[in-house]
């Protein structure tokens, strides 16, 4: 009974990945790709008695230089998002966590700094922008993955954002 509740709960997490990549953790490790958002979130409210905001860096990947959070984890937009307004709720939060933030975004290596911005979010957190798109995270990935580019998913289509504030191309 043990070994089929496993496979379920594989088969289960292999179908909400996006894409795959034979050199990078399979979908079993999708458990602890969640480790380092929450790790990275207690660090930024720790750091310092004053807020620090989140870090944007911009590095290099397969659909050329594109953003990244401080951890090397892919950032995201979202199509169906209004300009410094996010669309993505709910489940759709869970599986896209926003790029959030405790003080103003601070630009990383490559990063217009006049680009960066926030806005808030229902729940009152501040959420980062970049060039008025709010930004987002898979929640599957491993640090340096990009596996959702232009897919389709949670209603909408992502897409990974070049540092000049534009998606890039498929």
């Amino acid at each position: 009974m043990r070994a089929l509740t496993a496979v379920a709960l594989a088969a289960a997490v292999a179908l909400t990945a996006c894409g795959s990549d034979d050199d990078g953790p399979g979908a079993a490790d999708t458990a602890t790709d969640k480790e380092p958002v929450v790790t990275r979130a207690k660090t930024e409210a720790t750091r310092s008695p004053r807020a620090q905001g989140t870090t944007v860096k911009a590095a290099d990947s397969e659909f050329g230089t594109m953003l990244f959070g401080a951890n090397d984890q892919a950032i995201y937009m979202f199509e169906n998002d209004r300009r410094d307004e996010s669309a993505c709720y709910d489940e759709c939060a869970e599986e896209w966590p926003p790029v959030t933030t405790k003080g103003e975004p601070q630009a990383g290596a490559g990063v217009e700094d006049s680009l960066l911005g926030t806005t808030k979010r229902r729940d009152g957190t501040l959420q980062v922008t970049y060039d008025g798109k709010p930004l987002y995270f898979y929640a599957h990935e491993a640090p340096g993955e990009v596996r959702c580019h232009n897919v389709d998913l949670n209603g909408g289509f992502w897409w990974v954002i070049g540092p000049d504030g534009d998606r890039l191309p498929a």
